[in-house]
């Protein structure tokens, strides 16, 4: 486990990342899931990039917190395949390859589009109204440019979608996969903002067709949605 105060061997790069704004003084219980949060939104602005080892102590600074929330909430990235532990060293953003990145791809769209297929067929149109508010939240944060704040819609999105199934193991998985093809955005290939809302705009166009019960159409924005050709990340 990382314990951040050892020094770097030579081979080891650890970066220390630049300024950034204090956290709020949480309490103590709630520390470690707003550096979590915290560091999901700079992996997903790209402000942590893939290959760079990063040292506990230099996150907590960052951060204006202790050491100990920054190693706890790194170990959960770690589960979520977001980083890896480096002995004594620190967290090294994970890389993936395009292969990588296609696998997540299909496995996101072998589990995603079925479910949404048979929600379209189950679920009342009315329904889908109210997840309108989770795709305007993505189309908001695109227009701004803000990537950490689309990944959280776009991740919010999702998970709605998939909790209407009722399956909360298939919403956990899913859920997982889209982190793990996030993060990888971070030091690759970034969306610009005219991308970031034409994969916003999927969103709305999915619960248009899904109100309308237009199940081919729902099928194929489902598929060219999760496709990974249209998510470099």
């Amino acid at each position: 486990m990382e314990q951040g105060t050892a020094e770097p061997q030579p081979e080891a790069r650890v970066r220390a990342p630049g300024p950034g704004p204090l956290l709020p003084r949480p309490r103590r219980h709630s520390v470690r899931g707003q550096v979590l949060d915290a560091l999901r939104q700079a992996l997903a602005a790209g402000e942590l990039l893939p290959g760079e080892v990063y040292s506990a102590p230099a996150l907590a600074e960052r951060y204006g917190v202790s050491a100990t929330p920054v190693r706890e909430a790194m170990q959960q990235l770690a589960t979520e395949g977001a980083v890896e532990v480096v002995p004594n060293r620190g967290f090294r953003v994970s890389e993936r390859s395009s292969r990588d990145l296609a696998e997540l791809a299909e496995v996101r769209t072998m589990l995603e589009v079925p479910a949404i297929l048979r929600l379209a067929r189950a679920v009342p149109p009315e329904r889908w109204e109210k997840l309108r508010p989770l795709a305007e939240d993505g189309v908001a944060a695109a227009a701004r440019g803000d990537r950490a704040g689309y990944a959280d819609a776009d991740h919010a999105f999702h998970q709605g979608l998939m909790a209407l199934t009722g399956n909360r193991r298939l919403t956990q998985v899913t859920g997982d996969l889209l982190r793990r093809a996030q993060w990888s955005a971070g030091g690759g290939a970034r969306l610009r903002t005219a991308e970031l809302l034409a994969d916003a705009s999927e969103h709305t166009a999915l619960l248009d067709a899904l109100i309308a019960q237009e199940y081919a159409v729902i099928e194929r924005i489902a598929r060219e949605h999760l496709s990974a050709a249209r998510h470099p990340h």
